[in-house]
């Protein structure tokens, strides 16, 4: 008799859950969609990174975190401030 495959059916949501890695997948798909929002509005608005480390007042480095899409750890206050520095609002909700 052939076994049942237990994920038939569901979708990758459930997967994550089932494997207990769903919030951590959540929040770096998340962050990575604020990166690149964010390296979007960089780019059209012609600024480097170090123009935009400038403005934050921080470092080359912790912009390239920023933009980093492994790295999780970014604050709310250091996406406001690259928000603010792109002339953009950071907008945070829960539903």
């Amino acid at each position: 008799m052939k076994k049942k495959n237990k994920h038939t059916g569901s979708d990758f949501n459930d997967f994550l859950k089932d494997e207990g890695i769903f919030e951590e997948a959540e929040a770096a798909a998340i962050k990575r969609v604020i990166a690149y929002q964010l390296e979007k509005a960089m780019k059209s608005g012609r600024m480097t990174k170090t123009e935009m480390a400038k403005k934050m007042r921080t470092s080359r480095s912790a912009v390239d975190r920023l933009f980093d899409p492994e790295n999780n750890s970014v604050s709310l206050v250091t996406l406001n401030r690259a928000a603010t520095a792109l002339g953009k609002k950071l907008k945070v909700e829960i539903v």
